[in-house]
């Protein structure tokens, strides 16, 4: 239920980020004899940008961020935000606007923690690549040599699907496959071994984007290593790095005093209602970090694994995470750039023919996130914020990639990612906003449906009578949901969190010894059994 909506909105805003900063290279001219004046002839034509950026553009992209922020904290009204960039080696901006917590005067600044989000996988990207560069593992060292209990559905994909094709979101697993599993309490070796339940779509020629696949990944990673993943990013990079205030433990995040609080909207207004834990899938979103910590990153990052003068990370290990690996947005017409992924990477190119690296970030609890880097021009951004994904981040990043670009705003960012980020806030399920029925049949006697449902993926789900209500209880963390009747044998129950909107509505349906959850059911997995 509503599953296949939240792909298709991921992809849109994927698509977004790559086009306004992205899309296809289109094919390049065979060169001619002479060169125009302004051509630099050390360039490759694959190299060859379409617009030239003269001196001083990008201090003056600089000079308007000021200003874009306190416009969108102003319009958007979010709590707080943090922006860095990157240019030449150097930090040349780092700025802190509005506050850690609503209601609260500790002002937001470059050394404020944010939860990445997904912004953890291109910083776990180059984890991984560190270990590359080591000979630790390959891109493509199979996940099963590692982790010999791992497995997928098809024998055959579990014995080649390598650490290369989960960070390239190619492994078929369908999209964000094991989400849920973390939502009832799973662990992340339990959400892992589940994994073996999920019928797969074609192998290396489908991009399913999923977080607990580049978790598999990173598990090898740490395995081969002799480490588990959280000290080995640690060890490899934030360290090296002098990355202080970044972790990839959520208890690290929890107890730093300049912390920034995740904030939903409720009722028109932010809260700090929700905490989310993503211990679970850390490698693929379990990162905190400040916008001074991410600079160190993304100065690395454009230095091709250089940092202070030490090779971080192995300038030949990273080049295949931060150029196309697999076809992620497909072109819809056939004047339009398409978008591709990398190993952890957003890779396109952008509307003005430079190469383009991104990637975005996005709690529904309470976190947005985003960063573009244009490695032509020696220049990235980062933006990070303590509220619920609506755009905001892309936007700033998107504004000043096109400043710097075209020195001017060429299109309404903010309307699109706003449009883009809605459909992520929609409720779920069919019946969500629906009225009850007029006339119901009325169920069987409610002692009928009690008992204990097996289900090899989700585990057992009970449900018990209790003074004249059933109730539905499922997982580690035991998530209970009284079951409101519906029609016969159909009833429904509310259900919140990262993956369930405000609003979000699922049918139980009894049939004999089964029930099947909507909610659930995402590939054809909801049935339990009695």
């Amino acid at each position: 239920m509503g599953r296949n909506r939240r792909a298709l909105c991921l992809t849109l805003i994927s698509a977004l980020v790559l086009v306004g900063c992205s899309g296809g290279a289109p094919n390049s001219a065979p060169p001619t004899t002479s060169a125009p004046p302004s051509a630099d002839s050390s360039l490759s034509p694959g190299q060859v940008a379409g617009v030239d950026v003269p001196d001083g553009r990008i201090d003056d992209a600089i000079g308007k961020l000021d200003g874009i922020a306190r416009e969108l904290m102003e319009s958007s009204h979010i709590p707080g935000m943090a922006v860095a960039v990157v240019h030449g080696g150097n930090v040349v901006y780092s700025k802190g606007f509005g506050v850690r917590e609503i209601g609260k005067d500790d002002p937001i600044d470059g050394d404020t923690v944010f939860q990445l989000a997904s912004l953890s996988k291109p910083v776990g990207a180059t984890v991984v690549a560190s270990q590359v560069g080591a000979g630790v593992v390959d891109w493509t060292t199979p996940v099963v040599s590692k982790l010999p209990w791992f497995a997928l559905s098809d024998p055959y994909v579990t014995q080649n699907v390598t650490i290369g094709d989960f960070y390239a979101h190619r492994s078929g697993l369908p999209d964000h496959a094991g989400d849920l599993l973390e939502d009832l309490g799973y662990d992340r070796r339990q959400v892992l071994e589940r994994l073996r339940e999920v019928p797969l779509d074609p192998f290396r020629s489908t991009y399913n984007y999923t977080n607990f696949g580049v978790t598999a990944g990173a598990e090898a990673v740490a395995q081969a290593s002799g480490k588990d993943w959280e000290t080995l990013s640690q060890d490899a990079v934030y360290g090296p790095l002098g990355m202080t205030s970044t972790s990839s433990t959520f208890s690290d995040y929890i107890s730093r005093a300049d912390r920034a609080v995740p904030h939903v909207l409720v009722d028109g207004e932010y809260q700090a209602k929700y905490q989310r834990d993503p211990d679970a899938q850390t490698p693929a979103g379990g990162v905190s970090s400040s916008v001074n910590d991410m600079a160190k990153w993304l100065t690395m990052l454009s230095a091709d694994g250089k940092y202070n003068g030490q090779q971080v990370v192995d300038a030949d290990a990273l080049l295949p995470a931060v150029t196309a690996e697999i076809v992620s947005s497909p072109s819809q017409t056939p004047d339009a750039r398409a978008g591709f992924y990398g190993y952890g990477f957003n890779v396109s190119s952008s509307a003005a023919g430079r190469a383009t690296v991104s990637h975005s970030g996005a709690f529904a609890l309470g976190a947005g996130t985003n960063f573009v880097w244009i490695p032509s021009l020696d220049v990235a951004i980062v933006a990070l914020t303590n509220a619920a994904p609506i755009g905001i981040a892309e936007t700033l990043t998107a504004e000043f990639a096109d400043l710097v670009q075209f020195g001017e705003v060429r299109e309404d960012w903010r309307t699109l990612y706003k449009n883009a980020f809605a459909g992520m806030s929609e409720p779920e399920g069919e019946l969500a906003g629906t009225p009850p029925p007029a006339n119901p049949a009325p169920p069987q006697p409610l002692s009928s449906y009690a008992g204990v449902y097996q289900n090899a993926y989700w585990g057992p789900a009970t449900v018990a009578e209790n003074n004249g209500k059933l109730i539905l209880t499922i997982g580690p963390k035991g998530s209970s949901y009284e079951l409101t009747h519906w029609d016969g044998d159909r009833f429904t129950f509310d259900v919140t969190g990262e993956n369930a909107p405000d609003g979000t509505v699922s049918e139980a349906t009894f049939s004999g010894n089964t029930v099947t959850l909507e909610y659930y059911d995402e590939n054809g997995l909801g049935r339990f059994t009695k």
